[in-house]
Formats: structure tokens, sequence, C-alpha cells
């Protein structure tokens, strides 16, 4: 393993970083010189080439990268190694009793009798990635917490897994061979490596080394054109390919190469850019050029991670949380805050943080790791861990079970927190969030020492530089504390460096070894390493001072969001919970709020951190600290409402408009919480202010009504003054009669006030090649005289025609109301994605 010759940090949302790279021989130390070079999102990389004194083929202590492979920078302890301890426990005890821990009992697709993933010949029902996506959490939740039952019960999946392998080297659910129109889908069997793997790393069970070696094989056999094709194997090769050389480190086998090299020219292309839009699939995939650099040692192929998270965090992820906009997928123009980030796409985000630290070297993965684990994760959970949902997002005011397309991509309950399959994937997916980052905390590297990379109370055991075992017992509350105590234990003094990350926000850090005061020259977004004999006994203390600190969202209206070291705020926003289905064992229940939420901060245009007031809890931690209640850390902040900010008709919140924005409303002294404490949350604010500067909200439009209106979409698109780019344009939100073929049609304006209308422009929908809708056959304008409708006047002919407006002018009339009446063709709907009335 060793630290990459040249390393490139990027933290958007934060103060542009950039940092040279400079090893002290004498101390091991490196320092990476932060500069703040202007607003958020302006890139300043300084960049220096060194030679590394720590560059080996593989760990000392524990399995490395083989040669030719290019060694990792860190490499992760055994699974068992790192016993969580504190808040972080009790999350994962909270899981084992919650839903992950007895999915068991209410997911259809955990039934072990008759399931495809168990039969010896692969027949049966829940033969995709739902049971592979519990397991792999659920069985490494039981190696973390030593928990007898439950990795009792993941073995008795596990040998059924083993058992099921045939004779080409296929195991598993049989109707997979052929279910990508003929094609084998892949992607399922990539979960059920991972959970072969850590089974391996727990047990050293010699079953499974030639197990995946005669799985591998059937890859290697498997014909080019059909290999890793369909929808969800392609965008995510990268799991097969770490898993390829997982058991390459471990076997040796030169073939296995060819089988990589393989699965990387047939994984979707993440090395150019983006290559799917689709949350999940950029969570996984954006990361897969950064592996298959250990092999290619292309320095572009490490290069083209970091690139990809900066162009989707650069369009979609100007909030706080650390996630983006994909509710579903990225669409253009669905970058407010209120926008969902899947609960399956923060616990995959997190993984690949996790990954790329090892790869990598740069602690800016785990800074980032960090910000989704303790400002999203805990929110898209009830606080007992027996219910998700679907979609967290930074501003949220209602978790109702009622659909919010197209406002959210998909329609239907998105929102409400439930138990039940009605979240199919993240219902399982989110079972190895917490154990993954447990197992990440510690990491051996390649000069014999431990780097602390995450942090959070805990109890490491691990082998060190002669080979002498040490344990390190870290205890802290971070991140609701700055301080963080680490005590070492050895039978005898061992020599080997003991490495620090010194987070992005951290610009004071201060260290004690046994309570004399050390020096420490390393710098936000780096490692302090100490290399030095250790003595039983000995006590290390790190401070890092958390900082206030403000960040300006441009791109989101110059709004802003508050930040105390490694969390952000959230309003305290009081929660009614109501269930609305369920069992008493495991309701499904909304959330709604109590208290007003459409707050402006008051913010100090010269002092931003003065203008809030830190808070600390008289009360030791509670065992769970992500809750409105129990939240170790408040702050107090100035506001006024902003009364034209509402809810929207499906109940999400509107989108932000320009700040600062005036307002006449009294000032008010509000709460503010950590954001991964608020299961309702306003998390990016608009600003208040005075003056010409300052911009007075407008409430949009009212929208036309209509005959009929497609449930995903929405009669607010016709006026939302969104121009289309062409008749079949899905990238803004569209009105359509869907599923209403030949029919009579309209849709229609009412006014407050007589209105005198002298023209209308109309934009259809026609989605050509999909068969769904056309331009209609006819229309007409007519208006509201009385109590019946007339046509207007002087209209002529009415152009049908996609890709451009239909306008037409006419006679002018005062009227209340007018309308377009519209003929369907025969066997085709129709829509309107922008109409015009003058």
């Amino acid at each position: 393993m060793h630290l990459p010759q040249s390393i490139r940090s990027r933290f958007p949302g934060h103060a542009s970083i950039g940092f040279a790279v400079v090893f002290i021989s004498a101390l091991l130390a490196i320092h990476i010189s932060a500069a703040e070079n202007g607003n958020a999102g302006e890139i300043a990389v300084v960049e220096q080439a060194v030679s590394s004194p720590l560059a080996t083929n593989a760990a000392p202590h524990y399995t490395g990268n083989r040669q030719p492979l290019l060694p990792t920078a860190f490499g992760k302890l055994p699974i068992g190694a790192i016993a969580p301890r504190g808040w972080l426990r009790h999350q994962l005890e909270l899981e084992s009793q919650g839903m992950t821990g007895r999915l068991t009992e209410i997911s259809p697709w955990c039934r072990f009798e008759n399931n495809a993933w168990t039969d010896p010949r692969g027949k049966g029902h829940s033969g995709w990635e739902e049971m592979p996506y519990w397991l792999k959490g659920y069985a490494d939740l039981g190696y973390v917490l030593k928990d007898e039952a439950i990795i009792r019960e993941a073995k008795r999946w596990i040998e059924a897994a083993l058992a099921s392998q045939t004779a080409d080297g296929w195991f598993g659910p049989d109707g997979l061979r052929t279910s990508q129109d003929g094609k084998p889908d892949l992607w399922p069997h990539m979960l059920m490596l991972n959970v072969m793997q850590s089974y391996y790393e727990y047990t050293a069970d010699s079953r499974v080394l030639p197990f995946m070696e005669n799985y591998f094989r059937w890859e290697m056999a498997c014909p080019e054109q059909d290999f890793l094709t369909g929808y969800w194997p392609a965008p995510r090769g990268g799991d097969n390919l770490a898993s390829v050389y997982w058991l390459y480190n471990r076997t040796g086998g030169q073939w296995l190469l060819e089988l990589a090299t393989k699965i990387h020219r047939h994984t979707s292309n993440w090395t150019a850019g983006i290559a799917n839009w689709h949350g999940v699939n950029i969570t996984q995939g954006f990361r897969e050029p950064a592996i298959f650099y250990l092999q290619a040692k292309d320095k572009k192929f490490l290069d083209a991670a970091e690139r990809n998270y900066q162009t989707v965090m650069g369009l979609y992820g100007q909030v706080p949380g650390g996630g983006f906009g994909a509710d579903e997928n990225c669409r253009p123009g669905y970058g407010d805050p209120r926008q969902g980030f899947e609960t399956c796409s923060i616990v995959e985000a997190m993984h690949s943080f996790e990954m790329l630290t090892e790869i990598s070297g740069n602690p800016v993965w785990s800074d980032r790791c960090e910000d989704l684990a303790f400002n999203s994760l805990p929110a898209a959970l009830t606080p007992d861990f027996k219910a998700l949902h679907y979609l967290t997002s930074p501003n949220m005011v209602q978790l109702d079970k009622e659909n919010k397309a197209p406002g959210i991509q998909n329609g239907g309950t998105m929102i409400s927190y439930s138990p039940l399959e009605v979240y199919r994937c993240c219902q399982h997916n989110v079972s190895h969030g917490w154990p993954y980052f447990a197992e990440e905390l510690w990491l051996a590297t390649s000069d014999k020492g431990l780097c602390a990379s995450l942090y959070s109370a805990c109890e490491v055991t691990a082998k060190v530089g002669d080979g002498s075992a040490v344990r390190v017992t870290e205890t802290t509350d971070y991140p609701f504390s700055d301080k963080i105590e680490f005590k070492v234990s050895c039978v005898s003094p061992a020599k080997f460096p003991l490495y620090l990350r010194i987070p992005h926000w951290a610009s004071d850090a201060k260290l004690k070894i046994n309570g004399a005061a050390h020096d420490i020259s390393a710098k936000p977004l780096s490692y302090s390493v100490v290399d030095r004999e250790w003595k039983d006994g000995d006590i290390v203390e790190l401070s890092l001072p958390m900082k206030l600190g403000v960040r300006t969202w441009a791109k989101n209206h110059n709004s802003v969001s508050v930040d105390y070291g490694p969390l952000t705020f959230s309003l305290a926003i009081d929660e009614k919970w109501k269930r609305y289905g369920g069992t008493d064992a495991w309701p499904e229940q909304e959330v709604y709020a109590a208290s007003p939420w459409n707050y402006g901060l008051i913010v100090d245009a010269m002092v931003p951190a003065r203008s809030f007031e830190i808070v600390h809890s008289k009360e030791p931690s509670a065992d769970q600290p992500f809750t409105a209640k129990t939240a170790p850390i408040r702050l107090q902040a100035k506001a006024r409402k902003i009364l034209i900010w509402r809810q929207d008709t499906t109940g999400l919140v509107r989108p932000l408009q320009d700040s600062p924005v005036r307002t006449a409303e009294p000032i008010d002294v509000v709460t503010l919480i950590p954001m991964g404490a608020a299961r309702l949350r306003i998390s990016v604010f608009p600003t208040i202010g005075e003056g010409p500067t300052a911009h007075v909200w407008t409430l949009p439009p009212k929208p036309p009504t209509a005959s009929y209106c497609n449930a995903t979409d929405t009669l607010e698109a016709m006026n939302d003054g969104l121009l289309p780019a062409r008749s079949s344009d899905e990238s803004i939100p569209r009105f359509t009669w869907w599923d209403h073929k030949g029919t009579h049609e309209w849709v229609q304006y009412d006014f407050d006030e007589p209105r005198t209308i002298k023209s209308t422009d109309v934009y259809w929908f026609d989605d050509t090649g999909k068969g769904q809708c056309r331009v209609p056959k006819s229309w007409r304008a007519v208006y509201r005289d009385g109590a019946g409708w007339k046509p207007v006047d002087g209209a002529g002919d009415y152009e049908v025609a996609p890709n451009k407006f239909n306008g037409m002018k006419f006679k002018p009339v005062k009227t209340t109301a007018v309308r377009l009446e519209v003929d369907l063709q025969p066997e085709f709907s129709g829509g309107i994605l922008e109409w015009k009335v003058e």
C-alpha cells in the first residue's frame, strides 16, 4: 500500500481547497496545505509530486494488493477487529432489533422457504436483488456486533447459496441466466459476492475462495455479447471488478486480471463522464475508474472518479447533507433542496467514499462519508429503526403517503415512513450503511501503522510494527464533541505510526500525548502522523475545535446553510406523527409540521457566525442523539417568516426564490438542530434583507384546471414558465391526459377579475416513437360568456404541429375564463408542456 504520488482534494460547498503533499521523513508527517480561494465551487488545486517512502506491494500484516496491481493507500482491517461503542454501537443495536434485524418477519423477498437463492436448483420466488441487498449488511451487522443469533441466521442463507453452485460455476437463481432478454443478469450476483467476501474475512471458511473462483470462470466463459448487458449490470460493473481483485489478492490467479479487463470493458464508461443519471447508479458507478486504476496504472482513471463526483455535485448537489437531487434520476431543472436522495443512494455513496479513501489515501473522501453519515442517514429512518422512507431531502416539511409527482419523479408514496415493501430496494439495501461505516473507522497503513479514518467511540485491535498486537480504545462523543481520546494498550512497547485525520473544517487542531502538548503541523484535510514507540497506557488527546460557518449556495438563489464542525443544522420543527397503515409492531407513519417552518435567517453580512448562539445540552448525550428531542447541540438564531413561502398542492415545500428576501414580519428567535436529528427539516434557508438588493417573493400563478390530469403529471406544468426544447422534452414537468385516447378533453384558465384576452399559444407534448401521446386531432379556444361558452372570434385555422408554439390571435374579448377544447387523435392521448394566454 502507498500514499499516491499526487493527491487532489475538492470539497464542494466549502472554501475552495488546494493542497500539496510534503513528506517529512523524521515524522513521516503529511502536510496538505489549505488555501482559501474565493467562493464555494471555485477550485484551485496545487499539486506536488513526491516519492512516497511508504510504497510496498501489500499490507505488511494483512492482505493487500498483489503485483502487478498498484498498492492501495490504506488497507481494511479484518471484520471484527473494530468494536464500536457509544452512539454508533447503539445505532447498530437498534438496527439489529429493528427492520434490518427482523426483515425475515416482514419482507416477502426474505422468506427462506422456496426462495430462489436457497433452492439447490435455483428455483423459487424472490430471485433478484432484494435478499442479497439485505444479507450483505445483515451478516456484517452480526459480525460487527458479534451477535451470534444474527451470525447463525446469516450463515443459513450463505450455506444455501454455497450449496447452489452448479458444475459450470453458476449459483443462485437459475432464472437470472436468461432474465435480460435471454441474457444473464449479473447484478444480483455482485451483491452475493460481497456477502461471501465478508463471510470469508470473518470465518476463513475454505470453501469461499473456490466457490468464487468457479463463478468467475463462468463469467470468463460468458460470451462477450452476453456479458454485463442490461440497465442495472452495466453501470454497476465496478462492484464485480472489486470482487475479482479481492479474489486475485488471495489466490494470485493471473487469469483473474484478464477477467477484470473484460469487466471494465463492458462496464458503462464512467471514465468519460457520467454514464447514467440514475441516482443509485451514480453513487455506485462513479468510482469504477478508480478501482480499475489499480490495474491500469493510469492516473486518468483515479482522476475520473473525482471529476464524476464534481460533475454531479456541481449540477444537483448544491445543498447540504452530502447528497444530491436524484429522486430516482437526476433531472435538469430539479436541483432545489426539496429534491430527494434515495436511502439506497446514501448508503451506496458512503460505501464508495470508504473505498476511495482506501484506494487514494485522500482524506476528503472520509469527510464526505461523515457528511452523509451524520447529516442524512439518521433522518432516513425512524429513530427506532423500524421504518424508513425512500427519499430524504434537505428541505421537507411534510412526510405523508400521498403522491408528490412530478415534483418528485416517481408517483405514489415516497416520503412517509414504512417498514413494508413499498420501498422495495431501500428496505433491504439500508442494511449495510452503519455496519460498513463501523468497519472503516480504522485502517491499516503500509508502514505497519494504524489510521483513524472516521471518528467514533470504539476499540480496535490490530497488528502493528513488528507484528505485535495492540489495542487502541477511542473515547469520544464526536461529532457532538470536538475531543477525541485514544488509549494504547499493549503487552510490550510497540513502535508504529498513528495517523489521525484532520477534517477540512478543523483549522486549529491540537494534540497532546500523555498530557504534554505535541506539535501538530498538519493542516486541514490531511493526516497528522505520530511515529513513536508506544507503551501500555499511553494516551493521545486530539482536539478538533468546531467553528460555526455559513455556506452560501449561489446556484440555489443565494440561500444558506449553517455548519458546526461536521454537522449541518436544520430548523427545529415540532413533529406530529400519525399512523396510517402497517401493524402495531410495524406501523407505517406520516409526520406533519406542528410549528411554523417558513423562516428566513437574519445573517450578519460581515461576520456570519455572529448570527448564531451555540447551546450544548447539560445532560449526558443520549444513546440515540439523532432525534429532535435528544440532539445534544442546538443553535439559536434570529429569523423572520416569509408568509408567501408555502407548500405546493402536493405538500412539498415550494422551491426557493432569490435571497435576500424582504419581509415585514417581526423578528423571531428560532432553534436549529443537527440535520440528522430532524425528520422534518429546513436546512437550506433564504436570508432576510432590506433595501434595493432585497427581493419580494411571489406566489406562482394559479394553475389551469382540466378535464383530467394523469397522476404523475401536473397542471402547474402548463404555466410554470419552463419552455420546452421540443415536444418530446421530458426534462421539464408536463401535463397529459394519459390513458385517455381519442376523447374530447379541455383545459381552462379562470381569472379572479374579468380580463381582456386576444391570443393563445400552446406547446403540445408529443412523445413520438413511444406510442402514447401525439399532438391532438384538433382544438379550439372558447371563452366564458355568462353561464355558457362561446368560440373566440376571428381565430381562423387552428395550427396543430409539434416542436413549436401553436399560436392563435383573435378578436379581443373580456371574460372570466378561457378554455381550450381538444379532440385527441384516435388511439392516442395528448398533453401540454406550456400554455400562454394574453
